[in-house]
């Protein structure tokens, strides 16, 4: 399968790309490219390959949720515009 000018031109136009000749001609080689390889790939014989999700095993990075004291609530108030005894007042953005 070959890439016109104008698919290149009506993938552009919903992309609400505007796109000068040479930048058209250019995409449009470029693309064309990029679809030959695609097209070389579909011919491989990948039913020994498992499927994944990632192309890296993955391993949860976050550290353990671990129990530890916190800032006591008149340290954490204490440079708040306005307060009252348990939390920061700010106004009012979504009316009553």
């Amino acid at each position: 399968m070959s890439l016109s000018k104008a698919d290149v031109e009506k993938v552009a136009s919903l992309a609400r790309l505007k796109l000068t000749d040479e930048e058209l001609a250019t995409m449009t080689r470029q693309l064309d490219q990029v679809l030959q390889y695609v097209q070389q790939l579909e011919g491989l014989d990948t039913s020994s390959v498992e499927p994944m999700a990632h192309t890296a095993d993955l391993a949860n990075v976050f550290a353990d949720d671990v129990l530890r004291p916190s800032l006591p609530r008149d340290a954490a108030l204490a440079n708040a515009a306005k307060r009252d005894d348990e939390c920061y007042l700010v106004p009012a953005v979504l009316g009553d």
